[in-house]
């Protein structure tokens, strides 16, 4: 299948999933309780996105502190982006999926998993520069993907 086609069917059938799931719920608990729900997920999905985020920056800190390219952590703030989208977006069936997104042990063996699969090279090389007379340096970098 293409992926145009996949991803026609998607913005297809995700929204169709959500009307569905809202009005099946609204006609179980009532409209309000399902607004509140979906209003709560939220809020909810916001912060847990924010702490997330700021504990994988972090990790990233830490790994270039070090001297190693933080790969694991920027595919995981990958993640934690589409997490934040899908748990803005109204509806369960985006929110369950960005629930999954920030949840550490699957967005972690996923993101290896993407990571294993893409190989970057880098170079990197340093630079004095600096007209103030503080020292300060520029890293400049290239990359190339190296394909199995």
């Amino acid at each position: 299948m293409k992926p145009i086609s996949i991803l026609f069917l998607i913005f297809l059938l995700v929204p169709l999933a959500e009307i569905y799931l809202l009005i099946e719920i609204g006609s179980v608990i009532g409209a309000g309780w399902t607004i509140a729900g979906v209003v709560a997920t939220a809020l909810l999905g916001a912060w847990l996105v924010k702490i997330q985020g700021l504990i994988t920056a972090f990790r990233a800190r830490d790994s270039l502190q070090r001297g190693v390219v933080p790969g694991l952590e920027l595919i995981e703030g990958l993640f934690l982006l589409v997490a934040g989208a899908l748990l803005i977006t109204p509806g369960f069936v985006t929110d369950a999926i960005g629930f999954m997104c920030l949840t550490p042990s699957i967005r972690r063996p996923l993101a290896r998993a993407i990571l294993a699969r893409i190989k970057v090279a880098v170079t990197v090389r340093q630079g004095k520069t600096g007209d103030s007379g503080k020292s300060s340096f520029t890293y400049e970098g290239d990359y190339r993907e190296i394909k199995k």
